[in-house]
């Protein structure tokens, strides 16, 4: 079995921590699922405040 990369933890919970002030043992109790589920709906509500498309790659 494989262990998520230490790295991305760290990066996931900084990105959830700075948009969401949530405490480190907060931060630690999310599944992997739901800790990458919260980052995605953070990058989408980062794109909409910045009038960026929700799919770049549409014209």
């Amino acid at each position: 079995m494989k262990a998520y990369p230490v790295t991305a933890l760290y990066e996931e919970m900084a990105f959830i921590a700075h948009h969401f002030h949530w405490p480190h043992d907060q931060l630690m109790r999310l599944e992997h699922r739901e800790r990458r589920r919260w980052c995605k709906e953070i990058s989408a509500i980062n794109r909409t405040l910045d009038g960026a498309p929700s799919n770049p790659f549409e014209v």
